[in-house]
């Protein structure tokens, strides 16, 4: 059992993980050896409610496919168990953002000095620009 948060876990059994070719500069062992990793989760299958669902689904992107299943390729290491362990890193990382519940926004008014400092300060810039073009009438 993996433990994303206090309240949610996942089964190991629920991550389906395939190696394949690694692309790239590597030279022989890319062209000789398996060692990418690419995981798949299926989130139907996991228990998660439907507000850290949502999150997941925007956070995911373009890694999760239209039958709601997470694919994430891990390949930046040479061996296969780092990039297993990068991939279900990754996962677990992406499931922790999920599970935090944005803060509401609290709408705010600009405080009577802030008001009068801006409108001050705009006085001000105006008056400069104002003193610059010194021709009159008369000339």
């Amino acid at each position: 059992m993996l433990r994303i948060t206090r309240d949610i876990t996942i089964d190991e059994k629920d991550l389906d993980i395939t190696f394949v070719r690694a692309s790239g500069p590597g030279g022989q062992n890319v062209n000789k050896l398996s060692t990418a990793a690419q995981l798949r989760f299926d989130v139907s299958r996991a228990s998660l409610a439907p507000d850290v669902m949502m999150r997941l689904t925007t956070l995911a992107g373009q890694r999760m496919t239209k039958d709601g299943v997470i694919v994430i390729h891990a390949q930046r290491f040479r061996t296969q168990e780092r990039n297993r362990a990068d991939a279900i890193d990754r996962l677990l990382d992406l499931l922790r953002e999920a599970s935090v519940r944005p803060k509401p926004r609290r709408a705010t008014r600009p405080t009577l000095g802030s008001k009068i400092r801006r409108l001050d300060g705009k006085k001000r810039r105006s008056d400069v620009k104002a003193k610059r073009n010194t021709r009159s009438f008369d000339d």
